[in-house]
């Protein structure tokens, strides 16, 4: 179910998009560029929401319904690796235990298919949580670095305010529904986030990442996870995280370097997966472009 804010336009007639659809008129608009001016090129935009900016300056690219607050799935888990890596060394160690097994099968998420009784890195227990989007990999990490999973979430919640996110409420560290209410956000919310994560390098290098194994050893046993983004691959790319529920619908947090520029974005409420794979390629070429002009 979608969670709606609502507006005060101090300002009338935001241009039509091509896709038909209407963009709300924002108060602020870098540069004070008419946003119909900066819009009216832009690549089709299907999902509910969607929000692009030039990471390095913060400058606004491209915005549909970029405020409204949505559920937004699984790219909760980008604030996770943000928040974890805020106190802890990749080379801290975190045991696995059953109740982080046993709570991403509960609640139906997707699993880095982790085993209780491992002992894993934090930097290897990221590319579980970002390639393969495991639940369980959030649950062992909010778990250890809370201390407990609701200080870790309320962890998440005050970084959010830190950033500027007010417009932001988690309500765990994997974006599962939960009973008595979903979290929400918003794509400009999101975005914000996605600009400060692709500057932590080990942030950027895992959700970069295609592919990647590890070797049984005396602590834990092998692993091979692969990412869920279909963006990779496409020249400039980065990551960073998908997302899915039936609530939130699917959902992506990207960014791209091309052109001497890093263009961040994030897409919420698109009904086709493949399709927000495709636009999102499609905006940071096209927001590249501009920036480049």
């Amino acid at each position: 179910m979608r969670i709606r804010k609502a507006h005060l336009t101090a300002a009338a007639g935001a241009l039509a998009l091509v896709t038909g659809l209407t963009a709300p008129a924002h108060a602020t608009t870098p540069a004070a560029v008419p946003v119909h001016a900066v819009q009216q090129d832009a690549p089709a935009v299907y999902g509910s929401a969607a929000y692009l900016m030039d990471a390095s300056s913060g400058k606004e690219l491209f915005s549909k319904n970029a405020d409204d607050r949505l559920p937004i799935a699984s790219v909760t888990k980008m604030m996770t690796a943000y928040v974890v890596l805020k106190t802890a060394k990749p080379t801290d160690v975190v045991q696995i235990k059953r109740e982080d097994v046993q709570y991403a099968e509960d609640g139906g998420g997707t699993t880095a298919d982790l085993r209780p009784g491992d002992r894993l890195t934090v930097g290897e227990l990221l590319y579980g949580l970002m390639l393969p989007s495991g639940a369980d990999a959030a649950h062992a990490l909010a778990r250890t670095y809370g201390p407990g999973v609701g200080g870790f979430v309320a962890r998440m919640n005050a970084t959010a305010r830190e950033l500027g996110m007010n417009d932001t409420a988690y309500v765990n560290a994997d974006g599962l529904p939960k009973r008595g209410g979903d979290g929400y956000s918003t794509a400009r919310d999101q975005s914000v986030l996605a600009a400060k994560a692709v500057q932590v390098p080990l942030i950027k290098q895992v959700a970069g990442t295609r592919y990647h194994s590890l070797d049984a050893t005396s602590e834990h046993r092998s692993y091979s996870w692969r990412n869920t983004n279909k963006l990779l691959g496409t020249p400039g790319a980065i990551g960073l995280k998908t997302g899915f529920t039936q609530a939130a619908g699917f959902t992506l947090a990207f960014a791209g370097e091309k052109r001497g520029h890093t263009i961040v974005g994030v897409l919420l409420g698109e009904s086709v997966s493949s399709r927000r794979f495709d636009t999102a390629e499609a905006l940071l070429s096209w927001g590249a472009a501009r920036e480049s002009a």
